[in-house]
């Protein structure tokens, strides 16, 4: 004994036609907003817990960072380790200010400067990897040029790459690690500069 189907071929009517299109519309919007819901939640907990956005204002970190580029700063990873030389970090300056500079002196450290160079613990600090031979370090304020200062416990010294013209640790002392917002990690605009921020190796 066979099974018979009907097959209703009554072609849709126009009403059915509008209802399936608005129906059709109506989930591919709320899919959308589902979306983008998520995808702003996401970004709201990054935000909060581990990244946070920087903007590199003034001319200290040049050539290795602009002025006006944009990063973000991993800040959740100086919570299971300690900031290295040679990392850039983002600190906070004052109320209103953050600064981006380089690590250079880690806590117990001996620093000092001598014909324009860096010395850690009486030796040459090699900076090759991110400045230019000819770039002079001079002193400052807190570090004078031929004389020694030891870095206090919880903090460090740091310093900008362009070092004729960054105000750093060399004129305002070493940075409380309990000031350094994060690690800097990932330069996104202006987009032609995207790129993976590389810190020196020592």
């Amino acid at each position: 004994m066979s099974t018979m189907y009907e097959v209703d071929n009554t072609p849709p009517t126009t009403y059915e036609k509008v209802s399936t299109f608005f129906a059709a519309i109506g989930a591919f919007i709320f899919s959308s907003i589902e979306a983008i819901v998520v995808a702003l939640a996401i970004s709201v907990v990054l935000y909060l817990f581990f990244m946070t956005p920087h903007e590199v204002v003034g001319t200290s970190m040049v050539p290795n960072f602009q002025n006006g580029e944009h990063l973000i700063a991993n800040k959740i990873i100086y919570k299971y380790s300690v900031p290295k030389r040679g990392d850039v970090v983002i600190f906070k300056y004052s109320d209103t200010q953050d600064f981006i500079k380089r690590v250079i002196g880690l806590p117990g450290d001996s620093i000092s400067i001598k014909d324009g160079r860096y010395y850690i613990n009486g030796k040459l600090l090699d900076e090759g990897e991110y400045l230019d031979s000819v770039v002079y370090t001079s002193g400052g304020d807190f570090l004078h040029e031929g004389e020694t200062e030891t870095i206090p416990e919880g903090t460090y010294f740091v310093s900008g790459d362009n070092r004729p013209h960054s105000s750093d640790s060399r004129e305002f002392g070493p940075v409380a690690v309990e000031s350094i917002k994060g690690k800097a990690w990932l330069v996104y605009y202006p987009f032609s500069e995207f790129r993976v921020v590389k810190h020196a190796n020592y």
